[in-house]
């Protein structure tokens, strides 16, 4: 059996309960959750790429989840990374 992979894209700047809500319920439903953070130059942040997805990982810990930065359209990753879903919330 394939491993059903599903993304939760965001700024995640910061991380917030209703981001943690959104994964933890992915990883309910998929084998892996990968977090992605887009690198977004023109884009003004209070955080960094870098700690935005060192707050994530402490946040997911223990959790069927991969922190990763996506360099170009979402659903090129998509691909790349063979998910079956992309998980947003509302």
């Amino acid at each position: 059996m394939d491993e059903r992979i599903a993304i939760c894209p965001g700024s995640f700047d910061p991380v917030t309960l209703g981001h943690m809500d959104i994964i933890t319920r992915a990883c309910k439903i998929f084998d892996k959750v990968i977090v992605a953070v887009p690198v977004n130059p023109d884009k003004r942040a209070s955080f960094t790429v870098e700690e935005r997805m060192e707050m994530l990982r402490i946040a997911t810990a223990g959790m069927n989840v991969e922190v990763d930065c996506v360099k170009g359209l979402l659903a090129d990753y998509a691909k790349e990374k063979q998910a079956v879903a992309i998980v947003k919330g509302l």
